[in-house]
């Protein structure tokens, strides 16, 4: 994603670049709405039924879909599921046109993966501050992580943008836990999630002691995060997760699998496999010794530390001294 990608917002640009599927059997209602979203600036693509929407989406992926319920052959509510059940569509925001207005299906759309309805008829000022209502949504939640509530993707890309660019010292590092995949299938999502809070935790209360205001931490995903700190405090912030996140790992396992210090899970070939208790690696990028031309660079570095880092068995880091151009 590019730096200018990463910060748009689609309330703030007018729908510059931001593309909507409209889905209506109804040519009047499809041009109705196509011609009030072409007016504040999204681009607009129409589809008279639900294969044309599938075909249209996979080919020009839109931002967001404007879905109507009653249509012939395949119906909203089919298209939404199908839209949600495709990795190339999923994240797809998605308002259902209904003229229905009944609480069950209201319910039904929004348990088949909408957003939000809007109910027939409407007028353009409804339909505007829906649209750009979820837009905002959506681009809010792709901002943050919904389970830590930290900086997500965008944001993190973002600050370290922004701190390569100032030219001020930092120091970059890539956590991401060990055997955690392991953990999750082993003790179920649950106890997955409990475990990456655990960690982010951590990480947020020893980045703050460590550097202050001055800290930086976001969540990219999963069981990977990023902490930004003065090169200053790096080391000292590595030692301090390692030590905290392996006292509190004991408290992660049930008792028998703590004190036997391994977990074992039945492979698709019905192979028990041994794996290690969940540790952490963590990857050091720092300007202490070479400056950064661009973002992806201090990433690359990170991620290549964080990486040597893993080859050591238990907790671990590693941080980049090298000098450029070695």
């Amino acid at each position: 994603m590019s730096d200018e990608e990463a910060g748009a917002r689609p309330d703030e640009q007018g729908g510059d670049d931001v593309r909507v599927l409209v889905v209506d059997d109804d040519q009047d209602i499809a041009r109705f709405v196509e011609v009030n979203l072409l007016a504040e600036g999204y681009i607009v693509d129409i589809a008279a039924d639900g294969e044309q929407a599938l075909e249209k989406a996979l080919e020009h992926p839109p931002d967001l879909a404007l879905v109507d319920v009653m249509m012939p052959g395949m119906d909203g509510f089919q298209l939404v599921e199908r839209l949600r059940g495709d990795q190339r569509t999923a994240g797809i925001s998605i308002i259902m046109l209904t003229a229905k207005s009944l609480t069950a299906d209201k319910v039904l759309g929004l348990t088949a993966g909408a957003d939000d309805y809007i109910i027939k008829p409407f007028d353009p000022v409804e339909l505007l501050a829906r649209v750009k209502g979820t837009l905002r949504r959506a681009e809010e939640m792709r901002a943050s992580s919904p389970l830590t509530g930290f900086p997500g993707n965008i944001r993190i890309q973002d600050e370290i943008a922004r701190a390569v660019a100032s030219g001020h010292p930092f120091a970059l590092v890539y956590a991401d836990l060990d055997n955690f995949k392991a953990y999750n299938d082993y003790y179920g999502f649950l106890r997955g999630d409990a475990a990456i809070k655990t960690a982010a935790g951590i990480f947020q209360e020893e980045a703050r002691r460590a550097a202050g205001d001055a800290a930086f931490v976001g969540h990219m995903g999963g069981d990977d995060f990023v902490l930004m700190v003065p090169p200053t405090n790096v080391e000292d912030l590595c030692r301090a997760i390692i030590q905290r996140f392996d006292e509190a790992t004991a408290e992660l396992y049930d008792e028998e699998d703590r004190e036997r210090g391994y977990i074992e899970i039945r492979s698709r070939r019905g192979d028990l496999q041994r794996f290690p208790l969940v540790s952490i690696s963590l990857g050091v990028a720092t300007t202490e010794r070479r400056a950064f031309s661009h973002r992806e660079e201090a990433v690359a570095i990170a991620t290549e530390m964080k990486n040597y880092a893993k080859r050591s068995e238990g907790s671990s880091w590693a941080i980049d001294r090298r000098s450029a151009g070695r």
